[in-house]
């Protein structure tokens, strides 16, 4: 629960510091710019909204690690949702809008997972979650997603180190095999998932698991 929150307040606040100019600049999500990031963002601080609001009744069906689908192939940004999300973020015209949105409707995130008991079950895509397992996805969620708005924006506010550790440690029990000690859990998270590429010493260094990656989560 510390974690999320942790994680999520920073992303917010880093949000919030960016200059007008930044909204065009590229992410670290192939296809989108900042300002597509930031509308994912809103998307789901609207999903977390939601699930809390959703409980169930029956035992949960997945926890944080088996939440994430793993598929094989990266994302191109053609993806009807993708594209939606450009044209969504488009709309806003205004750089100050997306900011004012996403303070308000993550804001009020923040807050009701902070009011909610951690053995909560609640639902979303048709599976059962306890809050505390469900907020760790977003763990992970909101730290990828940081990584990604300051891709280009070597100046912005890195995610807390609570965050990239907790990720670190969902990413490890995701691909089954632990990543070398000798990459920072940055490094671990960009690499893991393909936001970035291995150089050969870090390659040798993965040894097997260098042939499961990139996981890309879904």
């Amino acid at each position: 629960m510390d974690d999320f929150s942790r994680s999520w307040t920073a992303l917010l606040a880093a949000v919030a510091g960016l200059d007008d100019a930044d909204f065009a600049r590229p992410s670290g999500c192939t296809g989108w710019l900042v300002r597509d990031l930031v509308c994912h963002l809103v998307i789901d601080a609207q999903d977390i909204l939601i699930t809390l609001a959703t409980p169930a009744a029956t035992e949960p069906t997945r926890n944080a690690v088996t939440y994430w689908d793993v598929a094989g192939t990266p994302p191109t940004g053609e993806d009807p949702l993708d594209a939606l999300t450009v044209r969504l973020a488009g709309a806003y015209e205004e750089p100050w809008l997306l900011k004012f949105h996403l303070d308000d409707v993550g804001s009020a995130a923040g807050r009701a997972a902070g009011l909610a008991a951690p053995d909560l079950r609640v639902s979303t895509r048709d599976e059962v979650f306890t809050l505390a397992d469900y907020l760790s996805v977003y763990v992970l969620e909101s730290t990828l997603h940081h990584l990604d708005l300051i891709a280009h924006l070597p100046d912005a506010p890195a995610p807390p180190p609570e965050g990239l550790a907790r990720s670190r440690e969902l990413l490890t029990a995701i691909a089954g095999t632990p990543f070398p000690s000798s990459l920072s859990d940055r490094d671990a998270l960009l690499i893991g998932t393909g936001r970035r590429s291995p150089t050969e010493s870090e390659r040798a260094e993965l040894g097997s698991l260098a042939s499961k990656l990139p996981l890309i989560l879904g």
